[in-house]
């Protein structure tokens, strides 16, 4: 389809972009890579009255460490994260399950913060985030703001960023130490996740010392499965983990749709937990 007319401005500062935010309201969409935007632009799913375009605003891409923090600029595409040394160095969760998202011509374009900001729960990287108690920082015309992973994302397809905010940062705690996994179940290569576990695994003495696990697509938001990181403390064996995954789905609403049924997804929630807090936790 051809999408509705739109107005479309392309700003050189963060500044700018975020003063064409505020003036054009509600009807203003951020365009970064676009791998989210133009398809619901091209299915006439959004009609924003104008486009700003942030992908040639300088400072916006790349990695930094900030002492204990990793801070991710919002237009580094999902590539980039992939194979930074920093990332793979102290968010390995996040670029091995960044790995898995599409296909390459859609990780050479397509943003982390973008993917963020979509907010859709069937998305790979928010559960992540959620695992690794990241925060977003937004810019306004009142200035920064950091936002906690776990407020951020609100419901389906929508994020805490007031319509005049720009996403500039994703700031990561670093998990040195932890063993992780992303594992998700998906019925054709390249779909979207029917469910998605993102797990981090510290032990200590041959046991769980803590654990944190982010669901995709179990509810309109991401979720953590508290119940299954409580049960996990202490476990030290096979048994003990497969006891707690039991309760990964406990708190979900799964929803129902053409690929699956909510008690297929709880099944899918409680087998995948299992498979991936045993390979984080090295006992696969």
């Amino acid at each position: 389809m051809i999408p509705p007319a739109f107005d479309y401005v392309r700003p050189t500062s963060v500044d700018e972009a975020v003063r064409a935010l505020a003036e054009g309201g509600e009807e203003a969409k951020v365009l970064a890579g676009g791998q989210s935007l133009l398809p619901l632009l091209r299915l006439r799913l959004a009609f924003p009255e104008l486009v700003v375009d942030v992908g040639r605003i300088p400072g916006l891409r790349g990695v930094r460490e900030d002492g204990d923090t990793l801070v991710i600029g919002a237009m580094t595409t999902h590539h980039d994260v992939v194979h930074d040394p920093l990332v793979r160095r102290h968010a390995g969760l996040l670029a091995a399950a960044t790995a898995t998202v599409a296909d390459p011509a859609v990780r050479h374009r397509g943003t982390l913060a973008g993917s963020l900001a979509h907010a859709d729960p069937a998305g790979d990287l928010p559960a992540v985030v959620l695992a690794l108690d990241g925060e977003m920082v937004a810019q306004g015309p009142r200035g920064r703001r950091t936002i906690a992973a776990r407020d951020f994302f609100v419901d389906y397809l929508q994020s805490s960023l007031e319509p005049d905010e720009l996403l500039v940062e994703v700031r990561l705690p670093k998990a040195d130490g932890w063993g992780f996994h992303y594992e998700k179940f998906h019925r054709v290569s390249q779909s979207w996740a029917m469910v998605g576990v993102a797990a981090l695994v510290r032990r200590d003495d041959g046991h769980i010392a803590e654990a944190r696990i982010g669901l995709t697509n179990m509810s309109s938001v991401p979720l953590r499965a508290t119940a299954t990181e409580q049960a996990l403390t202490g476990a030290g064996d096979a048994e003990a983990v497969a006891r707690a995954a039991e309760s990964a789905a406990e708190g979900t609403h799964a929803s129902q749709d053409a690929s699956a049924t909510p008690e297929y997804r709880e099944h899918l929630t409680r087998v995948l937990t299992r498979r991936a807090v045993l390979a984080a936790a090295g006992m696969g």
